[in-house]
């Protein structure tokens, strides 16, 4: 199956074709915003603060993506440095974590690219073991606080089929059901549509229980 990816632009802010509705002029400021104008005034100490709170979740965000560990650190530094110099172009019409996200989007989608063209190997064709066939380009999980899920033989399971899915799907399913996302936050982060990421989604979902039902099927009729 190819790989499906989405094209991105550079970080800077601008809506989806169906982005979500205006904020409310009402609504109080999100504390980030007061951390972001303190940093572009050049406190230091305010964007260092922004990056305690977000390096984890782009970090996650970037190994789901290149199911590769190196890779995902290597992002991580890449996406702050990239923020910090481009600090002006954050003008607070979307959450700071959800502008984040898009450049690590970028990032990794770039990185898988350039994988890919290394390579003659299709990164979706799976492997074939003496247990069966898994997905190729699995990346092992240090186990930390934060991590979705646990090491348990089903935990096991979900991630080696997450990390088979296209890199489209994937990315949609890990902004939305792993790092929890809205829809209309997820369509802005990737550049895409509303009704496009539901049907991602959608898609995706449907290939993981496919896949997990072949798994469970295939270890059914060889025990």
């Amino acid at each position: 199956m190819a790989a499906q990816t989405s094209s991105l632009a550079e970080p800077a802010e601008h809506p989806a074709k169906s982005g979500p509705p205006l904020a409310d002029p009402n609504a109080e400021p999100h504390p980030d915003l007061a951390l972001v104008e303190a940093a572009k005034a050049g406190d230091t100490a305010s964007f260092e603060k922004l990056v305690r709170q977000y390096d984890r979740q782009i970090f996650r965000t970037a190994l789901h993506i290149t199911q590769n560990r190196e890779d995902a650190e290597d992002i991580t530094q890449d996406v702050f440095f990239k923020a910090f110099q481009k600090l002006e172009q954050f003008q607070g019409n979307s959450k700071f974590s959800t502008w984040l996200v898009r450049i690590a989007v970028n990032e990794s989608l770039m990185r898988l690219r350039r994988r890919k063209t290394s390579r003659t190997v299709s990164m979706d064709q799976d492997v074939e073991t003496e247990e069966g066939a898994i997905p190729r380009d699995f990346a092992e999980w240090r186990p930390n606080p934060e991590q979705i899920y646990s090491q348990s033989e089903l935990g096991d399971i979900l991630r080696k089929t997450i990390a088979g899915l296209p890199p489209g799907f994937r990315t949609v399913f890990t902004l939305r059901d792993i790092e929890n996302l809205s829809t209309e936050e997820t369509a802005e982060a990737l550049g895409l549509s509303v009704p496009a990421v539901k049907s991602r989604l959608l898609r995706a979902r449907l290939q993981l229980r496919e896949r997990l039902s072949r798994y469970f099927r295939q270890k059914k009729e060889g025990s």
